[in-house]
Parts: C-alpha cells; structure tokens; sequence
C-alpha cells in the first residue's frame, strides 16, 4: 500500500511535529507500508527538490513570494497542490495522507478529487489556535472565525479524519463529523531511541556552573503557551530557603528575549542558564543535568485540547518532571504516580508542588518506573501506528471496487 504524506514541515527542522512526523512514518514503513513524503512552502527554501534525511526521503514545494495577507497563503496552496498533483501522477499513491494544517488538506483534497484518491485529514492542533498563541490573531476574531470554517470545511470533505488525543477528538465531533469517521492516534514514544537517565556528565555541569546545584529545567522551544515566564515568576518563592536552586533553560523561540528580560526584572537572572539551541544528538547531556523538569503550560484552547510529547519523552527516560493541569496533561499524566500536576496558571500552587517533589525523593524510583511502564505497554509508536491500517485498508478497498 502506499501512503503519500502532505506534511507542513519536516526535518531536519526540529519540533514536535516533525518528530512526530519521523516516528510515524518509519513505524509505517516497519507495518509494510510504502510511504511517500512532501512538504509545503513552510518548510523554507531548500537546496534540492528531493532531500533525502535521516533514511527518509522528502520532496520539497515551491516557496511562492510573500504577499498580503490571504494572499500568501493562497499561494503556498497553490505551491503545495501543483508538487503534489505531479508526485500522484508518478507514485500512484493509494492514499493521499494531509496532516495540518488546513493548508495542507485543502491542496489535497483538490488533487484526490481530480486524480480519484482519497484524502484523509490529520489534526494535530487547530491552525485557528496556534495563531492566537503566535500572536497574529485573537480568539473570536473575524480572522479566528474564518480559519476556524476553513478547517471544519475540511473535515467534512475528507475521507477520514485522524487526530491525537481525545480532546481534538470531541471538538471535531462538535463540529458535526460522525465519531466513525475519526481515529485517534495518540502521541507516543520511541522506546528504543529512549534510555534511561544517567549521572550528569561533571564538564558539562562545571560548564555551565551548577557543580554543587538543585536543577530545575525545560528543554524545548519557547513559546508562548509553554508557560515559562509562570516559573520564573514562581521561582524566588521556590529559591528562598534553596539558594543551591538554578533554572536550566535548553533550546529557544519566541519568547527568549521575554525570558531573559524578565528574569533579569525578578533579580534571578545568575540563577537561569539559557544554553541557546543544543545540537539533537547533544541533547540528552543536558536532560542528564536536570533534576526537576518543569511543563508549566498555560491553559488555553491549544494546551486544553492537545497533548504534548515532551512528558512521554520524560517517561520514557525516567526522568521526574511536574507539570500544569491543562487538559493535554492530564490525558497523558497519572497525578503522583507518573509524575505531578499543579493547578495551571498559579504561581503559588507551582512553588508549593516544585517544593513537595524536591522534598520526597524517596518517591521518585516507584515514580520513574512507573512512567518507563506506561510508555512500554502504552505509549509506545508501534500501538498508535497500527491504528491507520484498518482505516487505510476500507479506503483502497473501496476505491478499487
């Protein structure tokens, strides 16, 4: 069978779609599947038409110029369905396969309806929502309500809809879509690719001046929604009867400057180690420095509806982490046995469940085995990918009769 994936980006950008994306379709191509790859214009100018990285291979898009608002996108569809309607003339696919955005599917079904394929429509976050985070729009907005008719108009058009928690789940019922015509795939883990935490490498700590230090951390980008700016704020409180308390930041975005800015306001800025981005293969020595991870997410549409990879990634490395009550979290994280939740948006319930994980270490082991358990027999990518199969096979059944 083959599988034509409509992606908006791949790598060797780094972020939780793209490995996501990664994950899928190897774990595919371990079912027997033949899975075919192209990116839309957001992943940026490329030096070839066809990049071939880390064993997969990925055709590229066009990227148009930039134009007015409406317009820019209009053209990246446009980009996007002229790549794709040539690759379907060449591979054959059974199946073209659009994961969001609302970008990506609307080129698709365009060209499945043309060539006879079908489309089935992937959500992993609502376009509508992640603009309210980025900024260029706000919930409820003409823009919010526009985006948002866009994708709905999606959903009821494809084929079959897959999404990854059941939050994004009910939201697609609510938007009139028949619950037999949505799988859910949950995000998951690689078992193999993830070991268990080991000793921080002692240059590495010297380095970055936490030898004799309490580490608490986040690897990741810095976005708005992560919440970062909540632990800062809660920090002082946390660190006042622990001056060997530091703040480890990995990675960065949007909101660094804003970080840094504000940690400098709250007199705390020799206490938080911002690295910058670490290269991928580097990245477990930093996880080795932290103590304590922190998912301070902020409770909005996005981080309510979505789950996030990064407390998986945390089980399946036995690493101790505490975390928001959104509902992402909460579909995925056992309160105090597979890690912490405090309530989201609270500085103080923050502080006060950083303190109680920090002062019951001797809970820790039962709670590292318990989340290595649950993304073993859980988890794990080759459960969620076994899902697209039933739904991939009545497609092409159907499309051959």
């Amino acid at each position: 069978m083959r599988i034509l994936h409509i992606l908006d980006h791949s790598i060797p950008l780094h972020s939780g779609y793209t490995f996501r994306t990664a994950a899928i379709l190897r774990e595919q191509r371990a079912l027997g599947l033949e899975t075919f790859h192209l990116t839309s214009p957001k992943q940026g100018q490329t030096a070839h038409a066809v990049e071939d990285v880390d064993g997969l291979r990925f055709h590229r898009s066009a990227v148009p110029a930039a134009g007015l608002p409406l317009v820019t996108e209009y053209r990246q569809m446009r980009a996007t369905a002229s790549r794709l309607e040539a690759l379907v003339r060449e591979l054959r696919p059974d199946v073209l396969h659009a994961h969001s955005p609302v970008l990506d599917a609307i080129p698709a079904l365009r060209v499945g309806k043309r060539l006879g394929v079908p489309v089935v429509y992937e959500i992993r976050a609502f376009w509508e929502d992640a603009a309210v985070d980025h900024g260029t729009t706000v919930e409820g907005s003409l823009r919010y309500r526009a985006t948002r008719a866009l994708e709905t108009w999606a959903l009821h058009r494809v084929d079959h809809a897959f999404t990854i928690c059941e939050g994004l789940r009910s939201d697609i019922v609510a938007r009139g879509i028949a619950d037999d015509r949505i799988t859910v795939i949950p995000n998951a883990v690689d078992i193999d690719g993830f070991h268990l935490s080991g000793e921080p490498d002692a240059a590495l700590r010297a380095q970055l001046g936490l030898t004799g230090t309490t580490v608490l951390g986040f690897v990741g980008s810095f976005y708005a929604y992560e919440g970062l700016d909540l632990l800062l704020e809660a920090f002082p409180g946390v660190a006042a009867d622990r001056p060997e308390l530091r703040i480890l930041l990995v990675g960065g975005g949007p909101q660094e400057d804003r970080l840094k800015a504000q940690a400098k306001r709250l007199g705390i800025a020799d206490k938080v180690i911002f690295t910058g981005r670490v290269p991928h293969a580097e990245v477990s020595r930093y996880y080795d420095q932290i103590d304590l991870l922190v998912y301070p997410r902020h409770s909005m549409r996005l981080t309510e509806l979505v789950t996030p990879l990064k407390p998986l990634e945390a089980m399946a490395q036995g690493r101790i982490f505490v975390a928001s009550d959104v509902g992402g979290h909460r579909e995925l994280i056992s309160d105090g046995l597979t890690g912490r939740l405090f309530a989201a948006g609270s500085v103080d319930a923050l502080a006060a469940t950083v303190r109680d994980t920090l002062d019951h270490r001797s809970t820790w082991p039962t709670m590292r085995a318990a989340g290595r358990r649950f993304v073993e027999e859980v988890r794990n990518w080759k459960n969620s990918v076994a899902n697209y199969l039933p739904v991939y096979k009545r497609l092409v059944h159907g499309r051959r009769a």
